[in-house]
């Protein structure tokens, strides 16, 4: 029982994790310091897709499934939960490619909602 808590609490992360990869940039339109959280959880994201960096939850999830004798993920998080399930496998490229024009965007408009918000204030602030 512990091992199937272990491995269903590794598998929420991973799906957090995911979604805050994608979607995270966009918290720094209004939490302008959460760029430099997600840029750290990006680039070590990058570097699972690119560099094959070990992910801890996947070690942990796979521990966790080995142990309840259900099949590991072979090929990671990715693969085993939403290739060919939200894409199909010969659109990885493609939707890697979406999921950077979506981080991309986050931070562009965080930079421009914080570059605003940073000349109002200059803007606004009284005479000395």
């Amino acid at each position: 029982m512990p091992y199937l808590l272990v491995g269903h609490t590794a598998m929420v992360l991973h799906f957090l994790f995911f979604g805050f990869v994608v979607l995270g940039g966009f918290l720094a339109w209004y939490r302008p310091r959460m760029f430099w959280v997600h840029l750290a959880v990006a680039a070590y994201a990058l570097g699972i897709v690119i560099v094959d960096w070990p992910c801890f939850l996947t070690e942990v999830e796979n521990w966790a499934r080995f142990n309840t004798g259900r099949p590991v993920m072979e090929f990671g998080f990715i693969d085993f939960y939403l290739t060919d399930h939200l894409y199909p496998r010969e659109h990885l490229m493609t939707s890697r490619y979406v999921i950077a024009g979506i981080v991309a965007t986050a931070w562009a408009g965080a930079w421009v909602r914080h570059r605003r918000t940073r000349s109002r204030s200059v803007v606004s602030a009284p005479a000395a």
